[in-house]
């Protein structure tokens, strides 16, 4: 992989892919059987999902966008390093556009920033279970990550087969959400661009290393390296993407669990063990997903599905079907814990 060729390859992603790839390690061990019947499992419940979100929700995605993937861990990291790469790009140009990087500080720095992007993949390729990649053209793709799907199931001790279709659930609402409202790609890759809009050059390099520091002391205190690095201006735009993120996530954890006990017998169970689960499990787990921002990703699960709840409780699913009309309809972050407000400002 490597970058677009009229900018200079600032990130070594064959490196990122090839250290996340050895870090993320390829799973539990299983039977070539097993794993065969896994990866059946997973494409037939995502595909089973579709009906089953579109029933529920009333989001129609069309046919033949987003295809679903079933991946194993360096599978995943590699669609992750072809993501950054797009996500980044807005990033590269201004940097570029300003002071472009030649020689050996060309070389060093590709490497340095890939063994970074790497080592962060490799941590979360063993975490994921499934994603939703959006920066694939032309209409993003679905990844199930087979190893780490039948890696959970077995260290909660549920019922595989329910386990895998409500993951699908979960996942599959996502797709859903991107295909059949083709307007959030483009919202979210234009929240990308202010972002990189806002950032100049010379911050980037100037300071980094005392601000990574002053992030690590802060995880005491609940901060993360995204906090530090964010101005006010920024923390603006990442307010509206926790936002927009939040009513996402929420809302595929509402249809896991509605749609859930009507095809999933053990549904409640394994809600109650994952749930447990998502806290992390030993002390530098836990370090490491305040210090990479992952305990704010589990409020957006929290918040966006309260959220989700209040509003079709109030008015219904077809009213809370506005929130997809347009994108200033999204949620800001204050009213994921005011939705009576949301419904005054979209529903009048």
């Amino acid at each position: 992989m490597t970058e677009a060729p009229d900018l200079p390859a600032v990130i070594d992603w064959r490196l990122a892919v090839s250290l996340g790839s050895k870090i993320a390690g390829e799973g539990p061990e299983v039977s070539r059987d097993e794993a065969a019947e896994v990866v059946a499992e997973l494409r037939a419940g995502a595909a089973r999902s579709t009906g089953l979100v579109r029933d529920f929700t009333g989001l129609d995605a069309p046919d033949g966008t987003a295809p679903v993937l079933v991946v194993d861990r360096p599978g995943w990291v590699q669609a992750n390093a072809e993501g950054f790469a797009v996500a980044t790009r807005p990033m590269v140009e201004k940097m570029v556009a300003k002071k472009p990087p030649t020689g050996l500080s060309l070389k060093v720095g590709s490497k340095v920033t890939g063994a970074e992007v790497g080592g962060l993949l490799g941590f979360l390729a063993g975490k994921v279970l499934g994603q939703f990649d959006p920066f694939f053209e032309p209409s993003g793709r679905l990844l199930l990550v087979a190893p780490n799907i039948a890696h959970v199931e077995r260290e909660l001790h549920v019922d595989p087969h329910d386990f895998r279709l409500w993951v699908c659930l979960h996942e599959e609402t996502h797709r859903v959400q991107f295909t059949a409202v083709p307007w959030m790609r483009d919202h979210l890759f234009s929240e990308i661009r202010a972002i990189s809009d806002t950032v100049e050059p010379d911050s980037i390099v100037e300071g980094g290393i005392e601000r990574i520091a002053q992030a690590i002391k802060s995880t005491r205190a609940g901060g993360s390296i995204i906090d530090m690095v964010s101005t006010p201006e920024q923390r603006e735009i990442l307010d509206r993407v926790t936002g927009m993120m939040s009513l996402l996530e929420g809302h595929a954890d509402v249809v896991m669990d509605d749609v859930g006990p009507t095809v999933i017998p053990s549904v409640k169970e394994i809600r109650e063990r994952f749930t447990k689960r998502r806290k992390g499990v030993g002390t530098l787990d836990r370090l490491l997903r305040r210090l990479l921002g992952l305990e704010a990703k589990m409020a957006q699960y929290r918040d966006g599905a309260k959220f989700v709840r209040a509003v079709v409780d109030k008015v219904g699913m077809d009213e809370f079907n506005a929130v997809w009309a347009a994108p200033e309809h999204l949620p800001s972050k204050a009213e994921l814990t005011d939705h009576d407000g949301w419904v005054r400002r979209v529903l009048g």
